[in-house]
C-alpha cells in the first residue's frame, strides 16, 4: 500500500491506504478524527466538510491522492482545542443542533464564509450553506449562528 504524508490540525501524519481511499475515512479509521462525519458518500449533504489549504471540501468524495504533500487539512477538531472557536461558541449560543449530526460540516462551512467575508447579508449565508443539509431543518438557526458570530 502507498504510504501518505498529510498535515491534518497542524500536525503531519503518516498513513498507508489504497490511493482511492478516500480523505473521510483516513480522517476517521487511521487518524480517530471522528467529528468529520459520513453522510451520503457522494458529497451532496455537507456533513464530511474540512478545509483543504482554507477552501471547504467534501472529504468523502476526496480520494488521499488527491492531497497533495504540504497541503493543509483542518477538520471540526482542529478549529481549536477547547471548543472555543467563535462560530462554535455562537453554535451554541443560538442553540442551533437538534440531533447534531451535520452540524461539524455546517461549522466547517460557515467558518469558511466569514473567513472570506467576516460581514455576510443574509442573502450571502443562505448561499454559501446551501450544499449543506439539516434532516432536523435547524436553518433559521444557522443563519442566526452565523450572524452572531459575524457581530462577536
Amino acid at each position: 500500500m502507498p504510504a501518505y504524508s498529510i498535515q491534518v490540525n497542524g500536525k503531519t501524519h503518516s498513513v498507508n491506504t489504497e490511493e482511492a481511499t478516500p480523505l473521510l475515512w483516513v480522517l476517521r479509521e487511521h487518524l480517530q478524527l471522528t467529528g468529520t462525519k459520513y453522510g451520503c458518500g457522494v458529497g451532496q449533504c455537507g456533513a464530511c466538510t474540512i478545509h483543504l489549504d482554507g477552501t471547504p471540501m467534501r472529504a468523502c468524495t476526496l480520494p488521499i491522492d488527491g492531497v497533495a504533500d504540504g497541503q493543509s487539512i483542518t477538520t471540526i477538531e482542529g478549529l481549536s482545542e477547547a471548543g472555543n472557536h467563535p462560530m462554535q461558541q455562537a453554535w451554541v449560543k443560538e442553540q442551533v443542533p437538534q440531533c447534531g449530526y451535520c452540524q461539524s460540516g455546517q461549522i466547517m462551512q460557515a467558518v469558511a464564509l466569514l473567513e472570506k467575508n467576516p460581514t455576510p447579508s443574509r442573502t450571502e449565508i443562505v448561499q454559501h450553506m446551501n450544499g449543506n443539509l439539516c434532516r432536523c431543518g435547524t436553518y433559521t438557526r444557522i443563519v442566526k449562528a452565523i450572524q452572531t458570530a459575524a457581530n462577536s
